[in-house]
């Protein structure tokens, strides 16, 4: 028997053409500041700012659903990523206040549950070796495999709902980072991001790719659509990637993230399109993921080398950082993964209870 997470039924709003229930009300109150009509918003910021004083005492923030629907929530609003819906509120002092010290209490717990290893020298070929090192695939089990040998079509489609979190808005996350490089470094960083970007062809954007991979599936690509389904460890893969990338601060560990992004991508890419034509899906489907075993391979190399690498060796003062944001990186990844995969070996669903989580089970589109 299948049973799914359970989920506090609280408030839901209509953000962006996609339905989004609150999880708490912290995530009630950012819904209500979004969808608040003229002259009734003062009052939602106001409450907003109170509930932000309450949620950054939680035990922990990196798990908690509420925090990261309401970070996911007030991150979108830069993005544009639900119809510009808020987006007058993208610079209100008062948001910012409430995001940024919802971020503090996130990096702080990211910083105090993530082991380090010891601080290679600052040269490229150190950090790169340091970087090998802590990317270097593992024997057994886990999730991609199990997308690879075991996954039926159910499971399949949770993995593909699931991963449109970050996957239509791929490379979004790390391109922040741009304006804040220089010379060698910024040129590595656009050599990747050209590629996901795709090279100048639109229907080779990787977000594109995978639009066509979710309409395959007989899934949903407008974004967001899948956000009620998502655990809130995978909102907060997206929210972490996207914090290194919107604080200049922490430009180091949005360029250790993405090295580390790029070097454990290409191997499960290919399990994953194993897998979806095991299953009975086509070419069309599995297309995203066979580009990317290619392209991550060489990626791998770039990201290691030229960007991590080059930026330790230009500015020294950032390499803890650099490897801080690769530890990150391995570690809240790992963690989504494992919550799939602890899921599914003990016969649960990895959605939360949701509408669109019987939707996507149930084979129809949400």
């Amino acid at each position: 028997m299948t049973h799914m997470a359970t989920a506090p039924r609280t408030f839901a709003a209509k953000i962006g053409g996609v339905s989004i229930e609150a999880r708490g009300p912290l995530s009630e109150a950012v819904l209500s500041v979004l969808g608040a009509a003229e002259g009734d918003d003062e009052q939602a910021v106001e409450c907003l700012s109170g509930l932000v004083r309450q949620a950054v005492s939680v035990e922990d923030p990196v798990r908690d659903d509420d925090i990261q629907l309401a970070l996911f929530l007030m991150y979108a609003i830069s993005y544009g990523s639900l119809d510009q819906v808020g987006a007058q509120w993208e610079w209100d002092p008062r948001l910012i206040v409430a995001r940024t010290a919802i971020e503090r209490v996130c990096e702080s717990a990211l910083r105090a549950q993530i082991s380090m290893l010891d601080t290679p020298r600052a040269r490229a070929a150190d950090v790169a070796e340091a970087l090998f090192d802590m990317t270097r695939p593992t024997p057994g089990p886990n999730l991609a495999r199990f997308i690879a040998r075991q996954a039926d079509v159910a499971q399949a489609r949770e993995y593909l709902a699931l991963h449109s979190i970050y996957t239509l808005r791929e490379a979004d996350a790390h391109s922040w980072t741009i304006p804040r490089l220089t010379g060698r470094t910024k040129a590595a960083m656009l050599e990747i991001q050209a590629d996901e970007y795709g090279g100048g062809d639109p229907q080779r954007v990787h977000q594109v790719m995978y639009g066509r991979t979710l309409r395959g599936a007989g899934l949903d690509d407008a974004y967001g659509r899948y956000v009620d389904a998502a655990p809130e460890i995978t909102l907060a893969a997206f929210n972490v990637m996207t914090m290194f990338g919107m604080n200049r601060r922490l430009r180091g560990a949005a360029v250790g993230h993405l090295a580390a992004f790029e070097m454990t991508s290409s191997i499960p890419c290919r399990f994953v399109a194993e897998g979806l034509r095991r299953v009975g899906f086509g070419d069309e489907v599995a297309e995203y993921y066979d580009d990317h075993v290619e392209a991550d391979a060489v990626h791998e190399q770039i990201a290691a080398r030229d960007l991590a690498g080059a930026l330790a060796e230009d500015e020294p003062e950032l390499l803890p950082d650099i490897l801080f944001g690769a530890a990150a990186c391995l570690a809240v990844e790992g963690w989504a993964a494992d919550d799939i995969f602890e899921k599914r070996k003990s016969g649960d669903s990895a959605l939360r209870e949701s509408d669109v989580a019987r939707a996507i089970r149930g084979g129809a589109s949400a």
